[in-house]
């Protein structure tokens, strides 16, 4: 596609300027694919909602004079508690993809989680150098799940993130009134082939139908046993919600979960993020680390997720927007200003320090909406 490109990226103030900006730029399929998620895209709103409603109460007359984002996640050093959260076919929005994206990230000093459905091949993005994660889809052959593992290992990557809520790809409707499909200049690079991604079909989604056959609906607690004996690699589950799930987790001997409902765009009605956070976190009683993601666009946000317990976050959707408006300039500039926002939240909440986010006393989820129902999880 022809990259879209901002006059100047510094214009842009805050991530919310380039959501905008990239909304009036991309193609409306490829926004839609982008922005949109499943049925009612009830849980992508309520995402929002529920960061919003989280008060924090700064705690005063603490010395932030040196106040520092540097934090460690999964091991490795971070310049902040943040990570690139594993986003399938970056290309879509911009020529160099995920190479862009993982140059921002090296350059930022936090991991890229590169996607099992990224457009550019994991040995691509780990010659870009920087802190590699590799976010893995449990496929129908697994065989061909174990093999991208060990290309994953032997590229260098520092972690392995095995998805847990995509047993098929949710209804997403935009998606399914486009009929959308890849284009034949964005591929799966690491399966290597045209797929049944690109074959456009009325009021489907291609890129759902490839998936539903690519990948497995039988992924169980025996498939994280296995992974786990087969990678010493420190190994995270996303899509955690349950404290039950990451309790088991815990069982399983994994490194860390992630808090999430994948942005809104698996179940919808799925318990916000942030909501799930505070009973997750006690759950697991500190025996592994708690990531977090859905609906981060501050570093106020990221503050928040901290206070409530996790050590760091994953940033999705505003990658994107930055990708479209200036490729490695537009995603360095949205790590910059989440950086910069989040430091900011930091000292005006009288932490110098990520460590010190849970001192900020009385975070926690803001009460629901007028008559709205605690949230249950399935039996």
């Amino acid at each position: 596609m022809t990259p879209v490109q901002a006059d100047s990226i510094e214009e842009f103030r805050c991530v919310a300027d380039l959501e905008r900006a990239a909304a009036a730029a991309l193609p409306v399929d490829i926004w839609d694919f982008v922005a949109g998620g499943s049925g009612a895209e009830l849980t992508l709103a309520a995402n929002r909602d529920a960061l919003n409603r989280v008060q924090l109460v700064p705690r005063l007359l603490r010395d932030v004079s040196r106040c520092t984002t540097d934090t460690v996640l999964l091991g490795q050093p971070a310049r902040a508690p943040m990570a690139i959260a594993p986003i399938a076919y970056q290309r879509l929005v911009h020529p160099d993809g995920e190479l862009a994206a993982a140059r921002a990230a090296r350059d930022a000093g936090v991991p890229f989680i590169a996607s099992t459905l990224s457009s550019v091949s994991i040995e691509e993005l780990a010659a870009v150098g920087g802190n590699l994660w590799f976010q893995l889809y449990w496929l129908r052959d697994t065989g061909h799940t174990m093999d991208l593992v060990r290309r994953a290992e032997e590229a260098g990557c520092t972690g392995i993130v095995l998805t847990v809520d995509v047993p098929w790809m949710g209804r997403r409707l935009r998606d399914v009134r486009n009929a959308f499909g890849l284009p034949e200049d964005v591929r799966a690079a690491n399966f290597g082939e045209l797929s049944t991604a690109h074959q456009r079909r009325s009021s489907q989604s291609a890129v759902a139908v490839h998936t539903s056959e690519a990948f497995s609906s039988a992924v169980t607690w025996a498939s994280v046993d296995l992974l786990r004996a087969r990678t010493a690699l420190p190994l995270a589950l996303k899509g955690i919600l349950a404290p039950e799930d990451a309790r088991q987790a815990v069982g399983a001997g994994v490194d860390a979960i992630v808090v999430s409902n994948h942005g809104g765009r698996q179940l919808d009605g799925a318990i916000p993020s942030i909501d799930a956070l505070p009973a997750v976190v006690p759950a697991v009683d500190g025996a592994v680390e708690v990531l977090m993601d859905s609906g981060i666009r501050t570093g106020t946000d990221i503050l928040k997720a901290l206070a409530l317990g996790a050590s760091g976050v994953l940033i999705g959707r505003p990658l994107m927007w930055g990708l479209a408006m200036g490729g490695q300039a537009g995603a360095e500039q949205v790590l910059r200003l989440l950086a910069e926002e989040l430091r900011d939240a930091l000292g005006l909440a009288g932490c110098d320090s990520v460590a010190a986010a849970p001192s900020v006393n009385g975070a926690r989820p803001g009460r629901p909406p007028a008559g709205a129902r605690p949230p249950r999880t399935t039996p």
